[in-house]
């Protein structure tokens, strides 16, 4: 069962739904020469809602009829099973390890048409030495000829190296702030962080800004 706080699920008619509606429909038509179909999604640090981001931004893609993976790429801090009320046995880091792993990914459907959730699976001890492996290309490889869309919920930018070693193997990065919680430097370095190794950066996220009223034209 899903966390009540997905709003794209539980209140699907909210200014905040609408909010991920559009930021689905900017990534699907923001380039035709580059496309984006893998996106990372990352924070400054660690109190930003990045996993409620990926979860809701998943969602919304598979709303839309495109059949969507939401990886837990975050192999410190996994928290998408927790969010969807499943297992944490078999995901991601057993796509490392086993075979038949990587021939058929342990992903788990969600009670969402369309979208799958391919947890973390077993914590390891270093996760940036498996993201720095190259399997970590055919695992990627395998997961997009199963999906139109790919969406990684990585650890903070500024908390490890993960999210640039990963967000160099996608299409580009999110990065997500949180309204009068983030700090602008760090906001900057985190940026820095992710550009030195050449991640595409999408574009950033703002969470828990003020409302603002905007009429009620639905």
């Amino acid at each position: 069962m899903a966390n009540p706080t997905l709003i794209t699920l539980n209140d699907p008619r909210s200014t905040a739904a609408e909010a991920y509606r559009t930021l689905r429909t900017n990534l699907m038509f923001m380039s035709v020469e580059r496309p984006v179909t893998t996106v990372l999604i990352t924070a400054v640090s660690d109190d930003e809602d990045k996993s409620l981001v990926a979860a809701n931004l998943a969602v919304a893609f598979a709303q839309a009829g495109n059949n969507t993976i939401l990886v837990d790429a975050d192999m410190r801090r996994p928290s998408q099973h927790t969010l969807w009320g499943m297992e944490n046995k078999h995901g991601l880091t057993t796509m490392f390890s086993d075979d038949s792993a990587l021939s058929s990914p342990p992903l788990q459907p969600t009670s969402v048409p369309n979208l799958s959730l391919l947890a973390s699976g077993a914590l390891p001890p270093v996760p940036s030495d498996l993201l720095s492996n190259q399997r970590l290309n055919q695992i990627i490889g395998v997961l997009k000829a199963r999906a139109h869309y790919l969406i990684f919920d990585s650890p903070p930018a500024l908390a490890a190296t993960d999210a640039a070693l990963l967000g160099v193997k996608l299409d580009g990065a999110l990065l997500v702030v949180r309204a009068g919680s983030t700090r602008r430097d760090h906001t900057q370095r985190a940026q820095l962080a992710l550009e030195r190794v050449h991640v595409r950066l999408l574009g950033v996220v703002l969470t828990n800004a003020p409302r603002e009223n905007t009429g009620n034209y639905a």
